[in-house]
């Protein structure tokens, strides 16, 4: 028998011991308590291991903010007196990061996830030391470019992880947690900074910057695999009966594909699913309003009149507040079950911080009435604190918009096939403006940036409306299929093997409705 027919005939066999697990599932109403117990052994495996794993993968690859301050301009570009030379720097590792991220997700399905994630982070983190040895621009281009290809593996991963695990309703809190640390990172990373600017070691500070955070990322790889489950079916970490559970959970409302499988026909579904592209949309505005502040925070805060320690240690309260908003903000949205409502507020949020008043042509002030065009950190150029402010504006907004986005899709794309497609495809469309972002802020605009904040404003505003017309999609469709198939039967299993999320019964977040006819007994 040939190799691909002993894998297919294992397959098969895979699929129907799974199937069987899940037929002697009792109702969930018999298994709260267990399945209460599962989650939370679920959380103190998964999600330690999972945020720790984002906070040194965004300190690794925002950390050249804090290094602009400690001498890396100087060192390794130059001098770099535009600015322009750190722009490309700062970009470079977001080409390679969008041009791996779907086929790395696409490719994570027919590998056991611990082995994926793990060696992603080992990678990563290689290539983050790799660019404290950088003497030129040249070299520490060829650090970023190799950390983008192995950050592509991990952060679209991690959403399609989760949602092997967690149902919608818990779903957004995690990645709210997960990605939480991504503002943790930008706290830590100022009081690191700061702590390295004062070590006074025998070679300059932005190096041991690099090492410092990029060592740990190592170990932590290779704790992920020897610790992070596997798949509810395969992975040791279970017993029988929590195995039982964890895949009826993940047959709720959809339906879980089985073994180390790649849906061909949910790839091109997903490429063909015009809210996947606009969902690309609204992670673009956000990305490029994250990038610019990831990379330019501390150079943004030092215009404020402070010294460059002193810059590095403000940059710490703003992600502070962002860590504590995204976590309450995410909890209220799986309690309501609706993401669209809380992305429009964030994003506006955002918006706001960068746009109030706009300066005219000849630089005085015009007051738009009916729609805010222009910049707390542009109006207020005089007073520190209200722009200081604004930039927890900005940064709690931002980051907030994008865990929910990265959430919402998670539930909405029905397959597994068509997640590890979409949720990538989205986010590539969305690091594009990553790129964007981090041109924004050339040293040749300084102090004020109008054009880099009236950019990043414009496009957050235009994520509030595509978000707004994605909500009113969702809701439309609720009450069609509320008035066709009939009202929605909780936690059910469809059958999204076909058509993924086309499929007309599917559970959408934003309560699209499941009828009876269909549902799988």
């Amino acid at each position: 028998m040939a190799p691909e027919d002993k894998r297919d005939l294992k397959l098969e066999g895979d699929v129907r011991d799974s199937a069987s697990i899940r037929s002697e599932v009792q109702p969930e109403k018999e298994l709260s308590l267990e399945e209460r117990r599962l989650v939370r052994k679920l959380d103190r495996r998964i999600l330690p291991i999972a945020c720790l794993m984002y906070l040194f993968a965004y300190l690794d690859r925002s950390n050249l903010g804090n290094a602009r301050l400690q001498g890396l301009a100087k060192d390794v570009l130059g001098g770099d007196p535009t600015g322009k030379r750190f722009d490309w720097v700062n970009s470079v590792f977001f080409f390679s990061y969008i041009l791996c991220q779907v086929p790395a997700t696409i490719l994570a399905k027919l590998l056991p996830p611990r082995l994926w994630l793990g060696c992603a982070a080992i990678g990563w983190g290689i290539c983050s030391t790799l660019m404290s040895t950088a003497f030129s621009q040249a070299g520490i281009m060829v650090a970023r470019i190799g950390l983008g290809v192995f950050e592509a593996g991990f952060g679209p991963g991690i959403p399609l992880y989760f949602s092997l695990f967690y149902t919608k309703h818990e779903l957004g809190l995690r990645l709210a947690y997960w990605f939480g640390f991504a503002a943790v990172a930008g706290a830590f990373g100022g009081l690191i900074a700061f702590g390295v600017q004062h070590a006074h070691v025998g070679f300059a500070d932005w190096r041991l910057l690099f090492i410092i955070e990029g060592i740990p990322t190592v170990l932590l790889g290779l704790i992920a695999i020897a610790f992070l489950p596997d798949r509810p079916e395969r992975t040791r970490f279970l017993t029988e009966e929590e195995r039982k559970i964890a895949l009826a959970r993940a047959n709720r409302d959809t339906s879980g594909d089985i073994g180390y499988h790649i849906n061909k026909r949910h790839i091109v579904d997903a490429f063909k699913d015009w809210r996947i592209y606009l969902g690309g949309v609204i992670y673009f505005g956000a990305n490029a309003a994250l990038a610019s502040i990831s990379a330019f925070l501390p150079t943004i805060i030092k215009t404020f009149g402070y010294t460059n320690a002193r810059a590095q240690l403000l940059t710490v309260p703003p992600y502070a507040v962002t860590s504590v908003v995204i976590t309450i903000t995410s909890w209220s949205s799986d309690r309501l079950l609706i993401r669209g409502p809380f992305i429009i507020v964030s994003s506006a949020i955002g918006g706001i911080g960068y746009m109030y008043v706009c300066f005219n042509t000849w630089g005085h002030l015009v007051l738009i009435r009916d729609y805010i065009v222009d910049s707390l950190l542009l109006t207020v150029a005089h007073n520190n604190h209200v722009r200081y402010f604004a930039t927890f504006c900005i940064v709690s907004g931002t980051y907030t918009t994008i865990g929910l986005v990265i959430a919402w899709y998670a539930h909405n794309l029905g397959s597994e096939t068509k997640r590890a497609t979409g949720t990538p495809f989205y986010m590539a469309i969305g690091q594009c403006g990553s790129v964007l972002g981090s041109h924004l802020f050339p040293s040749t605009e300084g102090p004020r940036y109008i054009k880099g904040f009236s950019v990043l404003a414009g496009l957050l505003f235009l994520g509030t409306i595509c978000t707004c017309i994605l909500t009113t999609h969702f809701r439309y469709e609720n009450a069609r299929r509320d008035r066709v198939y009939g009202k929605h039967i909780p936690d059910t299993r469809v059958d999204t093997s076909e058509l993924a999320d086309r499929v007309s019964t599917i559970a959408f977040l934003e309560m699209i409705q499941v009828p009876k006819f269909i549902i799988e007994r």
